[in-house]
């Protein structure tokens, strides 16, 4: 992984979800009435959150979970619901703060821990599940392979992730969406193919005991997106 090109779409993704989108970004994860574009995403969002925890089991009591890039929190609060102490963390403290103020107090005795910082810290410490949900779209296919490679290393069952899809449709509502306002604007996301990025895992030593146990595509006008899960054999 560029450790250059890490640190450089790390801060870019840090300056617009905790400056120059966070109230856009707020408002879209509650239920107060937004526009239409932005009810496509809520509902897409909606239902990729769906599907990463399809991918976990029901029952995560005992189980520790990392929710990479939680945003306002959402999914964690489900997979604490179901039993699990969560590590989430975001690189915007702003959204962690919101994600703190929005935290309900039944987790069904689950546990969150909200950390401000860098998803891929080592001491985080170590997980039975990892989760990261549009978390990697923003970062290159070589990126986003390294990354979860560091992650496994410290995961005993799966990763389940989300990429942004190589396909003409995106590619052009990638381009429709440069001419929207800067607080519309989320920072550029990099396609990948599903079987290039399957290759990419293949070739990666530290996932040699690793099989991909399911993906799917989620697409909502302006929101596409394709869930895959990683599980250890």
């Amino acid at each position: 992984m560029s450790q250059h090109s890490y640190l450089q779409k790390r801060g870019q993704l840090l300056e617009y979800f905790d400056r120059t989108a966070v109230d856009a970004w707020a408002r879209l994860t509650t239920t107060a009435p937004v526009s239409g574009i932005r009810a496509k995403v809520r509902a897409g969002r909606d239902e990729m959150r769906n599907v990463l925890l399809s991918y976990l089991p029901k029952d995560l009591v005992g189980q520790r979970v990392l929710d990479a890039g939680c945003g306002t929190g959402a999914l964690a609060v489900e997979l604490a619901k179901r039993g699990a102490c969560v590590v989430a963390t975001d690189l915007s403290p702003t959204l962690i703060h919101l994600a703190k103020e929005r935290l309900p107090k039944d987790l069904n005795g689950g546990k969150i821990d909200f950390v401000a910082g860098d998803m891929l810290d080592t001491s985080l410490g170590k997980f039975d599940h990892v989760v990261c949900m549009d978390s990697m779209i923003h970062y290159h296919r070589t990126d986003i392979v390294e990354a979860l490679s560091g992650l496994a290393g410290r995961t005993s069952q799966s990763i389940a992730f989300t990429f942004a899809p190589k396909n003409i449709f995106l590619s052009s509502l990638i381009t429709v969406g440069r001419l929207f306002p800067r607080s519309d604007r989320a920072p550029f996301i990099q396609p990948v193919g599903e079987k290039t990025l399957g290759q990419l895992f293949i070739q990666q030593a530290d996932f040699a005991n690793w099989d991909i146990g399911g993906t799917h595509k989620v697409s909502r006008a302006f929101y596409i997106s394709q869930a895959m899960v990683l599980r250890r054999t």
